[in-house]
C-alpha cells in the first residue's frame, strides 16, 4: 500500500470562499484534462469533500479537508500513479494556487 500524497494549500479567502472557488475549479479540471482525468464520485460532507478519480485509467481516491486559511488534499494513488507522485504534487501544488489565488 502506498502512503497517501498530501498537500497543503494556504489561501487568505477564507473557508466559504475556499469552498465555492473548489467546487466550480473541480468541474473545469475535468473539462480541461477531460481525455486522462474524470471524477466519478464527489461527496462533500461538511467542510470535507471525498473524491474519486480515474487517472491514466486507474482509479484514485481522497479527500479534500477546507479550513479558514488553508486546504489540504490527501491522495491515495495506486502504485503505478504512486511512482509519478513527484509530478503529481507539483501539478496540485500549481493547480491548487491558482484556483484559491485572491483576485
Amino acid at each position: 500500500m502506498t502512503k497517501p500524497l498530501a498537500v497543503s494549500l494556504p489561501h487568505d479567502l477564507g473557508k466559504a470562499e475556499a469552498m465555492r472557488r473548489l467546487k466550480t475549479g473541480l468541474a473545469r479540471i475535468g473539462a480541461e484534462f477531460g481525455a486522462f482525468f474524470a471524477v466519478s464520485e464527489e461527496t462533500w460532507i461538511g467542510d470535507r469533500l471525498y473524491f474519486r478519480v480515474h487517472l491514466l485509467k486507474q482509479e484514485a481516491c481522497g479527500t479534500i479537508d477546507v479550513g479558514e486559511d488553508d486546504v489540504r488534499v490527501e491522495l491515495m494513488l495506486p502504485w503505478l500513479l504512486a511512482r509519478l507522485a513527484q509530478g503529481a504534487q507539483t501539478l496540485l501544488q500549481k493547480r491548487g494556487a491558482l484556483l484559491l489565488e485572491k483576485k
